[in-house]
């Protein structure tokens, strides 16, 4: 029985104990969910950004003297199938088949798609914080979605990825400033504290 938050690694509250993921993280995971969908969530605003000569593409500096591109890749690639959408899609198949429930009928464009998607999830979330074996990777896609999704709007650069090397087996995962925690391929699971005190790869190798 878990005892221990697979997301985050912080220990389950009594009511908690054999669920995969906590409270915060399965909060945190809502939260998340939400900042994508909607006419103004972070999904809709990468069609303000496609352009060339947007505020993101200006926040870069680049040295290249050829000529733009007619729309900008980085967003493009997020917000067409694929993408974002295929993404929360495919979670959603399979906690259905987890389930045992039919396959989702996706209706309307892409936005609407997102947002069914969306919404049944946070529905589900409940059923897969107690459940789902591979909840702290669901958490981890999403997150990394909304963070591609925030650079490509604001454009600044997404958080810088770091490695570092497991006490046990030496093995080596790579996380970022705002990683709540990670499960080592030994099984070693750290929290977010515990991964900040981890060596990093390059140290551990001098």
């Amino acid at each position: 029985m878990n005892t221990t938050c697979t997301v985050c690694g912080h220990d389950l509250w009594h009511t908690e104990q054999g669920h995969q993921a906590c409270g915060a993280c399965i909060r945190r995971l809502d939260r998340m969910l939400q900042d994508l969908a909607g006419p103004h969530g972070l999904y809709a605003q990468l069609a303000t950004v496609l352009q060339p000569g947007t505020l993101a593409d200006n926040a870069r500096v680049s040295g290249s003297r050829t000529a733009p591109l007619p729309i900008r890749l980085e967003p493009l690639s997020l917000s067409s199938r694929g993408g974002v959408v295929t993404i929360l899609q495919t979670w959603l198949v399979d906690i259905h088949d987890h389930l045992g429930y039919r396959h989702p009928r996706w209706q309307g464009g892409l936005q609407g798609q997102l947002d069914q998607a969306v919404s049944r999830l946070r529905i589900l979330l409940p059923w897969a914080a107690e459940n789902h074996p591979a909840i702290a990777e669901l958490f981890a896609e999403v997150r990394q979605a909304v963070g591609q999704c925030r650079a490509q709007i604001s454009g600044e650069p997404p958080a810088k990825r770091v490695t570092v090397v497991c006490t046990l087996c030496d093995a080596t995962m790579r996380i970022t400033l705002d990683t709540p925690g990670q499960r080592c391929q030994c099984g070693t699971q750290y929290g977010w504290a515990e991964l900040r005190q981890l060596n990093l790869a390059d140290r551990a190798a001098a």
